[in-house]
C-alpha cells in the first residue's frame, strides 16, 4: 500500500528555521537512503533544489551522502536525486520527499512520499490540501511530529 508520512514542523523547534529545516531533509534522506531506498527530493525552485544540494555538500564527512540534481551526476543516479517544478525525477525512484507547496502531480508514481507540515498559517493550509489529495488518492497517511535533537 502507498504510504504518505506528515512531518510537523513546531514553531520553536531548529526546525522552523531554514538551516534546521534542510538539516533535518537531510537526515531524512540519509536514514531513507541507507535502508536502500531512491529517493527524490522535489523542491519549489531550481534555486531551493541548489540550495539544498549545497548543503548536502556541507555534512562531515560521515554524514556525506551521493546525490544529484536531476539531469547531472552518474547515468544510473546515485540514491538521492534533486528536482525541482516542472522537472520529472528518474523512473527508479521509491520515494518522495516533498518539499514544494504546491501539489505534486507526479506522486502517484511513488510508493511512499514524506512531506511537511510547515509553521506558517499558509503553508500549513497548503499542506492540508495535499493532505486531502493524497487521501482521496488512498493513501495510507500518518503524522509525526518531529522529533530531532536540537
Amino acid at each position: 500500500m502507498k504510504t504518505v508520512t506528515f512531518y510537523i514542523v513546531r514553531p520553536a523547534s531548529p526546525q522552523a528555521e531554514t538551516d534546521g529545516f534542510l538539516a533535518y531533509v537531510h537526515f531524512l534522506a540519509r536514514h531513507f537512503s541507507r535502508q536502500g531506498a531512491k529517493i527524490f527530493i522535489h523542491c519549489h525552485s531550481k534555486e531551493k533544489a541548489e540550495m539544498l544540494a549545497e548543503v548536502f555538500w556541507q555534512v562531515e564527512p560521515k554524514d556525506f551522502i551521493a546525490h544529484n540534481l536531476v539531469g547531472e551526476g552518474p547515468g544510473y543516479g546515485t540514491h538521492v536525486e534533486i528536482g525541482y517544478q516542472g522537472i520529472r525525477p528518474a523512473k527508479n525512484r521509491q520515494l518522495l520527499i516533498n518539499l514544494a507547496d504546491c501539489q505534486t502531480t507526479f506522486a502517484n508514481q511513488f510508493s511512499q512520499v514524506v512531506d511537511f507540515v510547515p509553521c506558517e498559517e499558509n503553508a500549513r493550509q497548503l499542506a492540508r490540501e495535499r493532505y486531502k489529495i493524497y487521501r482521496q488518492a488512498g493513501y495510507q497517511l500518518q503524522t509525526i511530529e518531529i522529533n530531532y535533537p536540537e
